[in-house]
């Protein structure tokens, strides 16, 4: 390979890496083309982009993209694979489906919201994080509910400041 497409491809890892901002390193080696295509398929109808590189090229697009963290460089050995997603639990949902069928792709690594998550004992606290849209979500509902009370209150106690107060207190 010449540097020049070594190059390209680094500018496009680190393109990815900026524009997606979740990121998954893998192990995928020893896998037959079918498992591998099987997991390209997955992948593809969840939205999660999977792109396979040589370590010392994701080590420079990291660089690139502006993320130094020597705990990613530290995974970079062996086969890596790399998984981008816009929801930062999606690959590793995916992942823990893709186990019941064999025992990789093995999560060396993720960088979730500028946060590294290293090894493949990680999987599990991964998929419990929340998304962005689901932690919004969760705060409009809590914003929501004290109003939905008073609203409530209102409505039973007869539309009085006093038939509130005695609906509200009833309520605790």
């Amino acid at each position: 390979m010449r540097k020049e497409e070594k190059q390209e491809i680094v500018q496009a890892l680190a393109e990815q890496i900026k524009s997606y901002g979740n990121f998954y390193i893998t192990d995928t080696a020893d896998l037959t083309v079918e498992k591998v295509n099987n997991i390209r398929r997955k992948c593809f109808e969840q939205g999660i982009a999977i792109q396979v590189a040589k370590n010392t090229l994701i080590e420079k697009a990291l660089i690139e993209a502006g993320i130094d963290s020597e705990e990613l460089r530290g995974v970079l050995k062996g086969a890596s694979t790399l998984m981008f997603s816009e929801t930062g639990n999606a690959p590793a949902k995916l992942i823990k489906q893709l186990r019941k069928e064999g025992d990789k792709p093995i999560l060396k690594a993720a960088y979730i919201q500028e946060t590294a998550f290293v090894g493949d004992n990680q999987l599990n606290a991964l998929i419990t994080l929340k998304s962005k849209e689901e932690l919004i979500a969760d705060v409009i509902a809590a914003l929501q509910s004290p109003a939905k009370n008073v609203i409530s209150a209102l409505q039973s106690g007869g539309n009085t400041i006093s038939g509130l107060v005695k609906a509200l207190e009833e309520r605790g």
